[in-house]
């Protein structure tokens, strides 16, 4: 039994239909930039007459919105929050899916300790989520340059792909260690996307009110906000190294809960 190619072939239908989601999503939203470019209105003028709070949920903040780049800049956090749900519902599901369906005691009766199983998961989930930041990725580029008028757009959004990434590695591991320790299945994956959603208002919460800036070091939304990534052309190292620490710890949760626990057959 090839447990990678069996867990590939489960979640490729997913797969698909979230791809396609994502380049519609890329489409419709550079498709906007360009109507009202055409209208002669300042973009940046109108989020500016625009409620602060307005502000805060559309993620504009300092972006100029008269260039594709930064226009993209605020589409980017709609593209993250999809590509984490994404990755905390694969986690989740790639866990908790043997007990929920009953084919876990399929599984036990086979010569493969849980270590390997839970690998063999892990390994097929990043192959599936590499997959979903490449089509994002090629659809972006291909998006934003049809409107750059030959600037390099390239540099920016593989910035924005590389900390998308690491956003949907942590949701993943989030969703896989949730799992791991959540006893009732069925619910792993309801509580992993409560979480993330969670996790995003407060980011948004921190962008209306000053005296929660103190909070963004909770929400991985902040570590890659596109307002950050674009101004500095980075990634700071604080976030980074939070984002090393969340992976790491969690995928040793995933792995000593996953081996510990009585599996409901």
């Amino acid at each position: 039994m090839n447990l990678f190619k069996r867990e590939m072939k489960a979640n490729r239908k997913s797969l698909i239909i979230w791809s396609i989601g994502v380049v519609f999503m890329v489409a419709a939203g550079m498709g906007k930039y360009s109507s009202l470019e055409g209208t002669g209105q300042s973009m940046n003028a109108l989020m500016a007459d625009m409620p602060k709070s307005l502000q805060a949920i559309m993620g504009t903040g300092s972006l100029d919105l008269s260039t594709p780049i930064g226009y993209f800049g605020v589409l980017f956090l709609y593209l993250a929050v999809m590509a984490a749900i994404h990755a905390a519902m694969l986690g989740s599901n790639i866990i908790a899916k043997e007990e929920r369906d009953k084919t876990v005691e399929f599984l036990l009766v086979k010569p493969v300790s849980r270590t390997r199983m839970i690998t063999s998961k892990l390994i097929a989930a990043l192959v599936n989520i590499l997959i979903f930041n490449a089509v994002t990725f090629a659809s972006s580029v291909g998006m934003v340059r049809k409107y750059a008028e030959g600037e390099d757009v390239t540099g920016d959004i593989t910035l924005l792909m590389i900390g998308m990434f690491i956003l949907q590695l942590i949701f993943l591991v989030i969703g896989t260690a949730i799992a791991a320790i959540y006893k009732n299945a069925k619910k792993a994956t309801s509580l992993a996307t409560g979480i993330l959603l969670f996790l995003f208002i407060l980011s948004i919460a921190i962008d209306l009110n000053e005296k929660l800036d103190g909070l963004k070091f909770l929400t991985p939304f902040k570590y890659y906000d596109a307002k950050l990534v674009l101004e500095e052309g980075g990634f700071e190292p604080l976030y980074l190294t939070l984002s090393a620490l969340l992976l790491l710890g969690l995928t040793i949760v995933t792995y000593v809960f996953y081996r510990k626990r009585d599996m409901n057959v």
